[in-house]
């Protein structure tokens, strides 16, 4: 008998661009791999997105925890036997999320930094928010688990990518402005000597994608939501080759 696809739980709304993002990437895919009228089997728990925001600024880390556990354990309650979190920056809670979840958390960060190994990159430059460039959840564990050499944007490099992260992608403003900004500043990273650029935010996709880089790209929205798709129809694909 043909093994049922596993239900993916998605704390989302950080922002809403992003979990759109997610919610187009696992259905096409899904449609795509098992054809007909398939779809990706999602539960999301949206949140707003101005509180979340509000808690970064003022540092209320271990508050935001809550409120993502929460949404967590209220996720599995509702059936969901994967948990993906979609977003990298909420990814500075995950350990807490991780302490209480009963059912597979995939992390952005290792699903990504495998993708980069397995495409022979060493050297990735990270384009994200001020959190994630800044603050050794995202990078460290970069470093230390996958032995990658993170290049870092400068200071004013960091300050425009975090403000146009907030102020305009979070928004659902695409502007021709940011977008030349974006790439301008990869080619400077690349010129840096980095080998890769990882869309280290779930919404720097909206700017930066494969065909405006000359380099390895690594979109980690996307690469999120594939690993998700992998693991809810792993169970599937061995009963097709059995």
């Amino acid at each position: 008998m043909r093994e049922r696809m596993k239900t993916i739980g998605i704390i989302g709304g950080m922002s809403a661009e992003s979990t759109r993002i997610y919610y187009d990437r696992l259905n096409s895919e899904a449609r795509r791999r098992l054809g007909g009228l398939h779809s990706a089997d999602l539960i999301i728990r949206s949140l707003d997105f101005a509180g979340v925001a509000e808690l970064q600024a003022a540092g209320r880390w271990d508050d935001a925890g809550r409120l993502l556990v929460t949404a967590a354990r209220g996720l599995e309650a509702a059936g969901a036997e994967i948990l993906l979190l979609a977003t990298n920056t909420m990814h500075k809670v995950a350990p807490a999320i991780e302490a209480v979840a009963n059912v597979p958390f995939i992390h952005i960060a290792d699903a990504t930094a495998e993708r980069i190994v397995a495409a022979g990159c060493k050297r990735p430059a990270l384009i994200a928010t001020r959190f994630t460039m800044e603050e050794d959840f995202y990078v460290g564990r970069l470093r230390q688990r996958f032995g990658l050499d993170v290049v870092i944007p400068e200071v004013d490099e960091r300050a425009m990518v975090h403000r146009v992260i907030y102020d305009e992608l979070c928004r659902g403003i695409v502007a021709d402005g940011s977008r030349l900004a974006y790439e301008g500043l990869a080619r400077q990273l690349l010129a840096r000597g980095a080998d890769s650029v990882i869309l280290g935010c779930t919404e720097v996709g909206m700017l930066l994608n494969a065909a405006s880089v000359a380099a390895p790209v690594f979109d980690t929205s996307l690469i999120h939501a594939d690993a998700a798709l992998d693991l809810a129809l792993a169970d599937t694909v061995r009963a097709a080759a059995e």
